[in-house]
């Protein structure tokens, strides 16, 4: 039997990445990678502003790639997607899908008719009188957010088969699954998934590859940049080089005020981490919550130096590096021992919407 192929398309707010993973015997291998930076003001905070530019890139992407299909799957993840967990009154899963709108009409800040719903069971809960319920997560998107995305694909000539939120997408490529039911860690404990992007921060909670918990944070690498950028009063590209020198000061003394940017990327990294703080510290109060056991750091954006260290401080939980190769085999991706390890932290988000054809 042939292997399936399929294309992950992450559209960031910075670069359109996407990884072309074949599905065979011998399980899932990633065959090309390929990613191309966007002109400012082409994405904004996630969401596609001139879907012109964003669809030029795409075939800059795609022609520089060699990408074997034109199918996509791709992502979303910014503040016009909501995503809620909900109780409901239990009911078969065709009833549930097809009464979605109008069961969760109450739960959303924005009008069913203008949002694209979707739902992700969590568990199913029998009370003490009989009563049967389902946990589930909602999704809703915005109906004209997801257009814009899908003309922007749609002018580059590509074909969409599956829209998915970029939260699951990292689920699928870097959170710890224990099929066999074999690592006791695993047993009524969760793990959180940071992956921070250039201006959208995905943060995932599951428990043995089931979401509990899912965030979209408005802010990632480039706020710290930004700050820099208007503290020192030069360009992007030059504050960004300066933030990574830097990078965020480790442990509980401040960084020494040896440089005017330094203080600005303390602070604003700081305050980084204490949305993600009180992220998980929401998700502890919600109905069913597990113990988070450790974090799992990805993204470009977290690979700012120290921010590890300091996450780990912030949230008193140890953090580690999330590998999207690492569950995967690599096929002839053209790419050398030395690039994958350097694209591997802005493979999650690509790689894990591919593997959504194969779940």
């Amino acid at each position: 039997m042939a292997a399936r192929t399929t294309v992950g398309l992450d559209v960031g707010t910075s670069a359109v990445r996407a990884a072309e993973m074949s599905f065979g015997r011998s399980g899932a291998t990633l065959q090309r990678f390929g990613q191309v930076a966007l002109p400012p003001g082409a994405v904004r905070d996630g969401e596609v502003a001139d879907p012109q530019l964003v669809a030029d890139a795409l075939r800059r992407l795609w022609s520089g790639t060699g990408f074997s299909t034109k199918r996509v799957v791709l992502g979303v993840a910014n503040q016009r997607v909501i995503v809620r967990q909900v109780d409901l009154p239990w009911m078969p899963a065709n009833e549930l899908r097809g009464s979605l709108a109008m069961q969760v009409q109450d739960y959303l800040p924005i009008p069913v008719e203008q949002a694209i719903l979707d739902y992700h069971p969590m568990a199913e809960v029998t009370e003490a009188d009989g009563a049967r319920t389902i946990r589930i997560l909602i999704v809703a998107a915005s109906r004209e957010m997801v257009s814009n995305l899908l003309d922007a694909v749609k002018r580059a000539g590509l074909r969409t088969s599956r829209i998915d939120l970029t939260a699951f997408a990292v689920l699928r490529s870097l959170g710890e699954v224990d099929a066999l039911g074999v690592n006791p860690e695993l047993h009524g404990n969760a793990e959180a998934l940071v992956d921070v992007g250039a201006k959208v921060t995905n943060i995932v909670v599951h428990q043995n590859g089931v979401p509990r918990f899912v965030r979209i944070l408005p802010m990632g690498g480039d706020n710290v940049t930004d700050a820099v950028s208007e503290r020192m009063g030069v360009p992007f590209e030059q504050a960004e080089s300066v933030k990574q020198e830097l990078g965020v000061s480790v442990g509980s003394a401040p960084m020494p005020v040896l440089h005017p940017a330094a203080g600005v990327i303390d602070s604003t990294a700081g305050a980084f981490l204490d949305e993600v703080r009180g992220s998980l510290a929401y998700y502890a109060t919600q109905p069913g919550a597990l113990q988070v056991r450790r974090v799992v750091l990805s993204g470009g954006g977290g690979l700012l130096p120290g921010l590890g260290q300091r996450l780990a401080t912030t949230v008193q939980l140890p953090v580690q590096r999330g590998s999207a190769l690492a569950a995967i085999r690599v096929g002839k991706t053209g790419l050398g021992p030395e690039q994958l390890e350097a694209v591997d932290s802005q493979l999650a988000v690509s790689v894990g919407l591919a593997m959504a054809e194969a779940s």
